[in-house]
């Protein structure tokens, strides 16, 4: 097999590619040495900045396959027939970690997924949890930056953690899940996948409804102990990415359920919880789960960085019969996140590999940074709109039905909300030796916290059960 001349990047050949050019044996190197340059320049550019959130990652191709049929509820293409398939790409992350983090240590996990639909793609950006810390998107900067390093010491602060949730009694439901077994899954595999906001389907009636979105394990639940956790990472930081890779080369696809909680539009009206909280679950003896179909991961990308790093995930990217909601949060996610991506990995990251539409894409957006495919060449006079030259036009018969929004505009607070009787239920499920490793990895964590801290968030612990506070003070030896 004849092999390839390797060339510089403008594809001249190069006749040396291990020393550089010098005046003499000895002499100082020559700036006229451009292929040094170049390389030296290339490697300096090598990395792109890292997620602000969810920067340590790990992903696979896949196949997602409808089961069973809702078309009553949604007119996305996606679902329209039993046996359809739909390819897709799954990207699984810690929140806090920055890149070179471990992968099994406690925290969230993000659960991503890209479906590559006839209609343009369709991205589910959830987490492995069905609620979150905070219900507004105004909080999110604050609540980050707890997650991260401190100023001063640049170490991660347990301190800074307590001190906000202690002060935000809306996170304890999801304070709950993180330090339960749930806290640290095995593997990507081994968890469950949640939209956790509130979206909403649309039919072909114009009728809504607001969904809840759930992505069921087939592997089964794993997790790990902190003393599990501890000895996982001291022989290898990247257990989640060998266990993932692993699986899918050696044929043991992992796959997933997908089902829907769905209400009638008009039933958010009359719960006794706000449905559009995203600390707050939906009870599966209102709203059933329905089964929809199931995805499975089959195929490793071939590149790393193309494929899982330049993937850019965002709520804003729905199709048409899946819509948005009144969630606060969700409302922030559909900005921030494609703003994340703009400025991550440029104008026109949505055309990048991982994020190009299968189904193509034509749009007015012109020029900026890496404008590397059709820039209006093809019909140059329709670069605007409305134009007279034959450019892509709207489709008036895709109109999403109105979102009933009622009220005034104003900042509302949610002071008389029940921020304990969610998490109070769910500690109620756990079993003795279930509470006793919740109550011990709160106390760890909790280690050098100042006490006014530690007494306020036993106060949320005290009024979420009596119990629950009363264990924790225990495992603290108070």
């Amino acid at each position: 097999m004849t092999k390839k001349k390797l060339t510089t990047t403008g594809g001249a050949p190069i006749s040396n590619n291990q020393n550089s050019i010098t005046a003499g044996k000895r002499g100082p190197v020559l700036i006229q040495d451009y292929q040094l340059m170049e390389k030296l320049a290339h490697q300096n550019r090598e990395r792109i900045p890292e997620r602000v959130v969810h920067a340590k990652g790990w992903g696979a191709f896949g196949t997602f396959t409808v089961t069973d049929d809702i078309t009553k509820y949604t007119c996305a293409k996606i679902f329209s027939e039993v046996g359809k398939q739909t390819p897709m790409l799954a990207r699984f992350s810690t929140v806090a970690g920055e890149k070179g983090a471990a992968d099994a240590e406690r925290d969230v996990r993000g659960f991503a997924l890209k479906f590559y639909t006839e209609e343009g793609n369709w991205d589910m950006v959830g987490n492995n949890t069905p609620v979150f810390f905070i219900r507004d998107g105004y909080k999110f900067p604050d609540f980050i930056h707890t997650q991260k390093r401190h100023p001063k010491t640049n170490l991660r602060s347990n301190t800074a953690k307590w001190d906000f949730w202690s002060k935000t009694p809306e996170s304890l439901h999801q304070v709950t899940i993180l330090h339960s077994d749930r806290g640290i899954p095995s593997t990507p595999m081994h968890m469950n996948g949640y939209g956790s906001h509130t979206y909403s389907f649309w039919n072909k009636k114009g009728e809504r409804y607001w969904v809840k979105l759930h992505f069921k394990t087939q592997q089964g639940h794993a997790f790990m102990t902190n003393e599990e956790s501890k000895k996982a990472i001291g022989e290898s930081r990247e257990t989640y990415q060998e266990a993932l890779y692993g699986a899918i080369e050696k044929g043991n696809f992992p796959k997933w359920s997908f089902y829907v909680q769905i209400m009638p539009e008009k039933e958010a009206e009359k719960t006794q919880y706000n449905p559009f909280d995203l600390t707050k679950v939906w009870p599966h003896g209102d709203y059933p789960l329905i089964k929809v179909g199931e995805f499975e991961l089959n195929k490793i990308p071939d590149n790393y960085f193309v494929y899982i790093e330049n993937a850019a995930f965002s709520p804003s990217n729905v199709v048409p019969g899946i819509g948005f909601s009144p969630d606060k949060m969700l409302q922030a996610r559909i900005f921030s996140y494609a703003d994340a991506h703009r400025y991550r990995l440029g104008t026109h990251y949505e055309m990048l590999p991982p994020n190009r539409p299968l189904s193509g894409a034509n749009h007015y957006h012109k020029d900026g940074q890496m404008r590397f495919f059709n820039n209006f060449e093809e019909n140059p006079d329709a670069y605007y709109e409305p134009n007279s030259f034959n450019g892509p036009e709207e489709d008036k018969e895709l109109a999403e039905p109105p979102l009933r929004i009622d009220g005034d505009a104003d900042r509302y607070g949610n002071e008389d909300d029940d921020d304990f009787t969610q998490a109070g239920n769910l500690f109620r499920l756990f079993n003795n030796e279930q509470k006793q490793r919740l109550f011990q990895n709160i106390a760890e964590e909790m280690a050098g916290v100042p006490e006014k801290i530690i007494q306020k968030q036993l106060e949320l612990f005290d009024a979420a059960d009596p119990e629950y506070g009363k264990g924790v003070r225990k495992a603290l030896g108070m």
